[in-house]
């Protein structure tokens, strides 16, 4: 059986060594926020997706819980995306320009 050094938690000459835990990135993009109409996969129940915001992930909740507050509906953030229920567009593309996200309405 081969050990591989790379996920050695102890070691007879030094003891217990703690890893590090991974920085996670900040995701790439072009700057603008899209907001999409999504039905497939939820039977038939529309939900608005909300790609392109360039903040981690406790920012991202923070920001959807201040949306889903003011657009009064539920929704949940999966996979650095906002999903918020029911076919409110109109209304999270003015609380984004409002925080000062360039929008763009895409998809049906």
């Amino acid at each position: 059986m081969h050990i591989d050094d790379s996920v050695l938690v102890f070691s007879t000459d030094s003891g217990r060594i703690t890893q590090p835990k991974e920085q996670k990135s900040l995701p790439q993009g072009d700057g603008i926020v899209r907001i999409k109409r999504e039905t497939k996969g939820r039977k038939g129940k529309g939900v608005m997706t909300i790609h392109g915001l360039l903040l981690d992930e406790k920012s991202l909740k923070v920001l959807a819980k201040e949306l889903k507050k003011s657009v009064g509906c539920g929704g949940a953030v999966k996979d650095g995306i906002i999903e918020i229920q029911g076919d409110k567009r109109d209304l999270i593309k003015a609380f984004l320009e409002k925080k000062g996200h360039t929008v763009k309405l895409a998809g049906g």
